[in-house]
């Protein structure tokens, strides 16, 4: 199944983009129900793969964390208008900034684990979102190559800082200083 940006779906109103109201409606069915520019976004279960990369990077992450930020995983709403609400895989924000409901304003950092079915997504409309509302950290896990790709908002647009994959180490001084080596985010314990 891939994640397919939709304009209207059984049940939702056509002929006009869709709200968070709209997506408040949505069931609780396993799929994540994201909205970007009023277009509904449908993606599926995330793999396992996707799922050991996407905890241990959390693991990595939070234990760097200055005690005004916090790291919450998906599902949790990034609201950043009323026809654009995400669910980055990870996001890192300010305490002040959450509500009890959502992150109301673009995150400090935003993560993806790429999916097959989410990778074009994640990369081009996400991104580009992301950019626009002003995220000033994006980056992005590839479990299969693996790699890790982050970049930064400089004058409005984003610029690649660093990338690392297989065993090479990738550093990042900001949002918070962090290294990571991508190959294992996804090893089993058995390799």
């Amino acid at each position: 199944m891939t994640a397919m940006p939709t304009e209207a779906s059984p049940g939702l109103p056509r002929g006009r983009s869709l709200t968070r109201d709209d997506l408040d409606a949505m069931p609780d069915d396993g799929h994540r129900y994201e909205l970007i520019d009023g277009i509904l976004i449908v993606s599926p279960a995330p793999r396992r793969v996707h799922q050991r990369a996407s905890f241990r990077l959390s693991v990595l992450i939070d234990a760097t964390l200055p005690s005004d930020l916090e790291l919450l995983p998906a599902p949790f709403d990034v609201a950043l208008t009323d026809d654009t609400v995400m669910q980055p895989d990870l996001v890192v924000a300010r305490v002040i900034d959450f509500t009890e409901r959502d992150l109301p304003v673009a995150p400090l950092l935003a993560v993806e684990v790429l999916s097959p079915s989410t990778r074009g997504i994640d990369l081009l409309l996400k991104k580009e979102r992301l950019e626009r509302a002003g995220c000033a950290h994006y980056w992005v896990v590839d479990p299969d190559a693996p790699s890790i790709t982050a970049w930064a908002l400089e004058k409005g647009s984003y610029r690649e800082i660093t990338r690392a994959s297989g065993d090479e180490v990738l550093e990042v001084d900001e949002p918070v200083a962090f290294t990571a080596v991508p190959a294992d985010l996804v090893r089993t314990s058995g390799s």
